[in-house]
């Protein structure tokens, strides 16, 4: 009689996979089956057969039906596959079922994905990342690890050490994960530390956002000459690097590449990558990179405003950048909405064609997106005053005759907004009008 698969006694992992991919009829579950493929490919793993069908709704025991499941396992006796990837997620019983049923691996979608970003984490934060990630998923799976010391069900022969050594164990892993939250946050201080650095020497952020394999580390390869890793694969790139680059007729910027999003991407990588997705959620502006070639872009370019969406970064500015239209035939150029206002730049970061359309596109946004001024300040909304050092540059500082705080400023015209709301009418913003001669005798 085979014994069930522990977590200390695992099955061996290997290449060979089998893909199960089924048709859900609910919305929400539905999934890629060629992005499954381009998740194994990226993981290492070698596919040699491919299982699909149909539902309604998942089989509580094991996903799939049992016609289905023997399928499956007669494709892993077939091709000796030592890996069964399974495009959807599953609970810790399933996944227990399966491994039982078919005496091999099973990983789920979302395992996958962890297992991809543990493969690219180079960087301490994001081995950490990656790791907190890992431990929050397994401890919903810890249970299944120590079948054969189970003694829970009271009576004879049957107390012993399963009970303690289950609670050990979760103590372990709650110690680590606190440990890892720790550490990350020490992490988030310091790169809260260097935004608001930024933020007061006015220097506008640029993040690059977009569906993983969209071009997003190329692109910024060539903004930068940065040397980012860039390959086609998914998630390439895990690390956040950030690149100060100049732009014609203004000052610096800061450009950030991050980590590519896809659809349904885990919940528990989302809050551990949480410090490096407040570098998005923190930015003067999303340059969200699709691939024009890519006949699913539509539906690409709404799951990244989903992911946007769940980590506060919604309502930050976006410009499209269409990339990739070397392979479509298409031409460098800029869209403009009826008011004149850049929506989108099509591109092609392989072969540079349309990169300095999108270095003017971002000089005339960044041209609009800044302040400079004298801000009115009562003296007794010292609250708001400190906010305007916070918030951005404070060239200079007097008091006015009528005891008004008088601060000349460069600020971000959306902190500028809420600070004048805020005043709730008391504080004043203007621009004297020599100091808008000598601005524009200046740039010229």
């Amino acid at each position: 009689m085979t014994s069930e698969p522990r977590l200390l006694d695992r099955l061996p992992s290997g290449e060979r996979a089998v893909l199960v991919h089924l048709e859900l009829h609910s919305e929400g579950q539905r999934e890629d089956l060629h992005e499954l493929e381009e998740l194994a490919r990226s993981a290492g793993a070698a596919v040699v057969a491919e299982i699909t069908g149909a539902r309604h709704t998942p089989e509580s025991r094991l996903f799939v039906g049992s016609g289905k499941a023997e399928e499956i396992r007669q494709a892993v006796s077939d091709h000796h596959a030592e890996l069964v990837l399974f495009n959807h997620a599953l609970s810790p019983s399933q996944e227990r079922n399966l491994e039982r049923l078919l005496q091999c691996r099973v990983l789920d979608r979302t395992g996958l994905i962890l297992d991809i970003f543990a493969q690219r984490a180079r960087s301490h934060e994001g081995k950490l990342q990656v790791e907190l990630a890992q431990l929050r998923h397994l401890s919903t799976r810890l249970v299944r690890g120590w079948t054969h010391l189970e003694r829970q069900k009271g009576g004879i022969g049957l107390r012993g050490p399963g009970e303690t050594q289950l609670e050990t164990d979760r103590r372990l892993l709650g110690h680590r994960i606190k440990q890892l939250n720790k550490r990350l946050q020490k992490v988030h201080e310091r790169r809260d530390l260097g935004r608001r650095a930024r933020r007061r020497a006015d220097v506008p952020t640029v993040s690059l956002v977009g569906y993983t394999n969209a071009g997003k580390s190329t692109l910024f390869n060539r903004l930068t000459a940065a040397g980012v890793t860039a390959a086609d694969q998914l998630f390439a790139t895990l690390d956040p690097t950030l690149r100060r680059i100049d732009l014609p007729g203004m000052e610096s910027v800061v450009v950030a590449d991050t980590v590519g999003f896809i659809r349904h991407l885990p919940h528990d990588l989302v809050e551990a990558f949480r410090s490096t997705l407040e570098e998005t959620s923190e930015a003067t502006l999303l340059l969200h990179v699709i691939d024009a070639h890519d006949p699913e872009r539509d539906a690409y370019i709404e799951q990244v405003n989903d992911v946007l969406a769940q980590i506060g970064a919604e309502a930050i500015p976006q410009l499209q950048v269409y990339n990739k239209i070397d392979l479509t035939g298409g031409e460098p150029r800029i869209d403009r909405d009826p008011d004149g206002r850049i929506r989108r730049v099509w591109l092609s970061a392989a072969t540079g064609a349309g990169v300095d359309l999108l270095r003017e596109a971002l000089s005339e946004i960044f041209a609009h997106q800044s302040a400079h001024g004298w801000l009115s300040v009562p003296v007794d909304l010292g609250k708001l005053r400190a906010l305007a050092y916070e918030s951005g540059e404070v060239r200079c500082e007097r008091v006015a005759a009528d005891g008004h705080w008088e601060l000349e400023v460069v600020l971000p015209r959306r902190d500028l907004e809420r600070l004048l709301k805020q005043g709730g009418g008391r504080v004043r913003f203007h621009v004297p009008a020599d100091e808008c001669l000598a601005r524009q005798a200046h740039s010229s």
